[in-house]
């Protein structure tokens, strides 16, 4: 399969097809319902692109399968939203729907929608539906009958925030601080793409997406190859329990996209892309505006500020995938190729987006940018805990009594995060356990608090820090459901690509069936320990490496109660 997808890719390069329009393309036939064989001929034929490179696409991704109704629901089944409900929102939706007239409403699961800090949330058509009752979603009409829209309110809050840095970096702009397009101008004025390398080494930024690559290493490389190259944001935040990334895209759009032109300036870019998950309509509508502003404004296009340096910006809409958020399988989603990931090396610095070099930097890691180039790297590498330098967006969800996005400095205990600016868990809840970096992350016990947020220290305790943001589980989650919960988002959002992830995810599911509060069947969980072995050791990607290192921190943290005590 993978070699199939590569391909495409090379064909794609021979023959200098290089659009990003293919899932745009299929979107606009799945208004009218699931894509069919037809639709995929007619998108082909449209493109200039082999039928069999479409059909991949248009059978691999979530947005395609929706089945047609005029109205469209998607319901978020993340872990904030099961924590919250026990998942009760989804079955009471779901029956609803069930008693629209066919055709009516469509109703789409998801894993996240960004609305981790008011759960259980859901989308209608565009208009997000938040709380116990999804703002009156789950308030039938007379008959039994789903709510019109029209007699609903916008439920949503807007999203909490407070820098907690001594010095705001990424929350610089909605904290009131310097607006964009400060550093940019200066940037290509001074022509020395070689002095933005620089100034991120000094700064020793890593990326924020989870892999915590250093940024200049990843832009150097890209940048030793021959053009032309590209950069792309990666704004495909999929992470149940995270929102950092919505909330900048929709509160400081122009933020992320100079850190972007930054980023092309260093690698000698011309053209920049930035993928926009779906699932975030808002933020997907802010960036498409704020580009249009920033061409206005003259800050990209042609000569930008007449500096004989070119840069544009195209912002492109994905599909509903989370293993898209991987670099490499993002890559192929804007290249309208299914979204599975690829063997390493080569890697995307040297043949990425079209065969091209390509530097991928998700939207967090872009946003501090200006800071570090207006400021000095050195400055910003005096914020942090040492080798980890800078801050941290992290993101709490709707169990903590002050949930929102806080900028905190790396270093800062988790007792902090949780106590002090969380506000601890609300009131009538008592922490079980807490989620650090979302479903491949893994789970702590309360006496762990005092661990600080440093990849190197939560390593220790078998946790990767991920994206970083805490997902607080109390007493109303039991630990048989939480671990079938996590193991079907495994089977769910797997991408196929290889064995040991597509097959183990789905008999990871069929063991936890089998294990409970009493213990359950002993050689199931014996085969469930070794079938995660095979996961984590040969998986082709970090989902399925890391699906096994999370479970087992759930089963550390219950193994009292799931009854694993002395295995």
């Amino acid at each position: 399969m993978g070699t199939h997808r590569e391909g495409f890719v090379e064909w794609a390069a021979r023959f200098g097809v290089d659009r990003t329009g293919v899932l745009d393309a299929l979107r606009a036939r799945a208004r009218r319902g699931p894509v069919e064989a037809a639709d995929v001929r007619e998108a082909a034929g449209e493109l200039g692109y082999p039928v069999a490179a479409v059909a991949g696409a248009a059978s691999f991704y979530a947005d395609f399968a929706v089945p047609p109704g005029g109205r469209r629901l998607r319901v978020c089944e993340g872990t904030s939203c099961f924590v919250a409900s026990g998942g009760g929102h989804v079955r009471r939706l779901g029956e609803l729907v069930d008693r629209a007239p066919a055709g009516e409403v469509s109703l789409q699961r998801v894993r996240c929608l960004g609305f981790c800090y008011a759960s259980p949330a859901a989308l209608d058509d565009a208009v997000p539906r938040t709380g116990a009752e999804l703002g009156g979603l789950l308030t039938p009409a007379p008959a039994g009958r789903l709510p019109r829209a029209q007699d609903l309110p916008d439920s949503a809050p807007p999203i909490p925030f407070r820098p907690a840095a001594r010095n705001p970096v990424v929350l610089e702009g909605p904290a009131g601080g310097e607006e964009p397009w400060q550093a940019w101008p200066r940037a290509v004025a001074a022509g020395a793409p070689d002095r933005v390398i620089e100034q991120v080494a000094l700064a020793g930024l890593r990326g924020r997406g989870g892999a915590e690559f250093p940024v200049a290493a990843k832009w150097s490389a890209a940048a030793r190859e021959e053009p032309p190259r590209f950069v792309v944001a990666n704004g495909d935040e999929g992470d149940p329990g995270s929102f950092c990334d919505r909330f900048l895209m929709e509160r400081d759009p122009h933020r992320v996209l100079e850190g972007l032109a930054l980023a092309g300036l260093a690698v000698g870019a011309e053209h920049g892309v930035v993928l926009v998950r779906s699932e975030y309509p808002a933020a997907l509508a802010r960036m498409r505006a704020a580009v249009d502003e920033a061409r206005e404004a003259g800050h990209l296009g042609a000569d930008v500020h007449r500096s004989g340096v070119s840069f544009d910006v195209e912002v492109v809409e994905g599909a509903g995938s989370y293993v898209a958020g991987e670099e490499t399988a993002l890559l192929h989603s804007l290249e309208g190729l299914r979204g599975g990931v690829r063997s390493r090396p080569p890697y995307p610095t040297s043949q990425g987006l079209f065969g091209r070099p390509t530097a991928v930097n998700n939207v967090e890691t872009l946003a501090a940018l200006p800071w570090i180039m207006r400021h000095g790297g050195a400055a910003y590498a005096e914020l942090g805990g040492g080798r980890e330098t800078g801050t941290k967006l992290v993101c709490l969800n709707e169990r903590f009594r002050r949930p929102g996005v806080y900028e905190v400095e790396f270093g800062t205990p988790l007792s902090v995060l949780v106590e002090d600016l969380g506000g601890g868990l609300r009131e009538g809840d008592t922490l079980k356990a807490l989620q650090v970096g979302g479903p491949l992350g893994g789970l702590l016990p309360p006496d762990a608090l005092d661990t600080p947020l440093l990849a190197r220290a939560l390593a220790e305790h078998g946790v990767p820090l991920g994206h970083g943001s805490l997902v607080a589980i109390g007493t109303g989650t039991t630990a048989d459901s939480l671990l079938r919960h996590m193991w079907e988002f495994a089977v769910s959002e797997s991408c196929g690509a290889c064995a040991p992830c597509r097959v183990g995810t789905r008999r990871g599911a069929e063991l936890a069936e089998r294990i409970g509060p009493d213990g359950g069947d002993p050689a199931s969980a014996a085969e469930l320990e070794r079938l995660m072995d095979v996961m984590a050791e040969a998986s082709l990607c970090a989902f399925g490496r890391g699906v096994p290192g999370s479970v087992r921190s759930l089963l550390r943290v219950y193994r009292d109660e799931l009854g694993l005590e002395g295995r």
